[in-house]
């Protein structure tokens, strides 16, 4: 854990325990989930949100959950992060499998950002 503590990070990050274990950064005024280096997931403002593209988003969708959306000095910006649907917060079970759909698509998008740098 991050020297900051916050008392919902630590509370996510042990109901992920039993899925992996799981790492919080500080970053822009909220905190970066990690397992083994890779983001999946991020809080801000005490709510979690889960990494997320086209092969998975549709399960964050029809779960009724929200794009994590900030605005910018000239824009609003939609991430590729969705709010964690309201049961994985109270089981472990249902936190483990939101978290391997996350992880899923971050390893995802590492996969495409090395092919990317290879093609140049």
């Amino acid at each position: 854990m991050s020297s900051a503590r916050n008392e919902f990070v630590d509370y996510v990050a042990e109901l992920m325990i039993a899925w992996a274990p799981v790492s919080a950064r500080r970053m822009f005024g909220g905190h970066g989930l990690y397992r083994e280096g890779l983001m999946f997931a991020l809080i801000v403002d005490d709510e979690l949100f889960f990494k997320t593209d086209r092969d998975n988003v549709t399960q964050f969708e029809r779960a009724g959950s929200h794009p994590f959306v900030y605005v910018s000095q000239s824009r609003t910006v939609q991430m590729s992060y969705w709010s964690a649907p309201e049961g994985s917060l109270e089981s472990t079970a249902e936190m483990s499998d939101w978290c391997q759909s996350a992880y899923g698509a971050a390893l995802r998008a590492q996969a495409g950002k090395a092919s990317k740098g290879k093609r140049k």
